[in-house]
């Protein structure tokens, strides 16, 4: 109860208190960070997602601004032969602002991860972003097939009506590819699942219908039971360890994540870096409060 009380007025302390929480989960705030840690993560056998932190910008000068760092972004981890790929949030490239905008500079960074020979991951957002999102993952898809995928989220009513509704956009030689997640946002009841174990039940029924039609899954999850339910399901199907990742936040439960490189699954981290590490932070924690902790150990226990 303390926690969740800590992690609602979390946005409200000093950005330099909150940042204690913060350096664990955040890369740095250079692309020189980024690249470091992620030549570690490649270096113990995992691939990395990395996202330049921003969204819901105010003026379409700022989408310029992400458009330019993402593609010197782009070119640098590619020159570097860095073993990852690119997420991108749409609220960052002005969807709420001007969709049209948005879709011509996220085709922008798709063309320039084509050219790299690279892959970008449209982050899905709040349910205002989830629709305009997936048509803008449509028409990316439709130019780009093998260059673009999407998030889904699992505890939204929608999710698997919205996997559905893509599969003409699915082929043997370009399947969908999905990162699926419980989802983090706050959406009201009515499209979205609150209960605990309804929403690791949905996540289940929307993963197996993936695998079970060849769609490329990126199960991202820190939860042992998922994963667990994820390897059984894996098995149970026969589903061959090139049809599917798991997926988790850069800093959150390092142990869990090398028991499953251990046995032989492949594994992509998350990796955020950037300047607009505040509003990253404080989502995190409220999906999470039981972080809180880790800031009052850091806070009041020297070591």
């Amino acid at each position: 109860m303390i926690n969740k009380l800590i992690a609602r007025m979390l946005p409200y302390f000093p950005e330099k208190l909150v940042w204690i929480f913060s350096k664990p989960y955040i890369s740095g705030q250079s692309i020189e960070d980024a690249l470091r840690e992620s030549q570690k993560l490649n270096q113990k056998g995992m691939l990395v997602t990395v996202d330049l932190l921003g969204e819901y910008i105010k003026n379409l000068g700022e989408a310029d601004q992400y458009k330019a760092q993402y593609t010197d972004l782009i070119k640098r981890f590619s020159a570097e032969k860095i073993n990852g790929n690119f997420s991108v949030k749409p609220s960052m490239f002005g969807l709420l602002l001007d969709r049209e905008a948005s879709y011509r500079n996220l085709r922008s960074l798709v063309e320039v991860a084509d050219q790299c020979n690279s892959f970008i991951k449209i982050d899905m957002e709040d349910s205002a972003c989830t629709s305009n999102e997936l048509e803008i993952f449509r028409r990316l898809k439709t130019e780009f097939p093998n260059r673009v995928g999407i998030v889904v989220q699992a505890y939204l009513h929608r999710t698997l009506d919205d996997v559905k509704n893509l599969l003409d956009l699915h082929s043997t030689d370009a399947p969908l590819n999905f990162r699926l997640c419980k989802g983090i946002y706050i959406e009201h009841e009515s499209i979205a699942f609150k209960g605990y174990q309804e929403v690791r039940d949905h996540f289940m029924a929307d993963l197996k219908f993936m695998l079970q039609n060849g769609i490329y899954a990126g199960i991202a999850t820190h939860d042992k039971y998922l994963i667990d339910k994820s390897l059984e399901l894996i098995m149970e199907l026969g589903i061959s360890n090139d049809k599917y990742e798991f997926q988790m936040l850069y800093g959150v439960a390092p142990k869990l994540r090398q028991s499953v490189v251990d046995r032989g699954h492949k594994m992509r981290v998350y990796v955020p870096f950037g300047k607009q590490w505040f509003n990253y932070s404080t989502r995190r924690l409220k999906e999470n409060p039981n972080m809180v902790w880790d800031i009052l150990k850091a806070i009041f226990i020297r070591r």
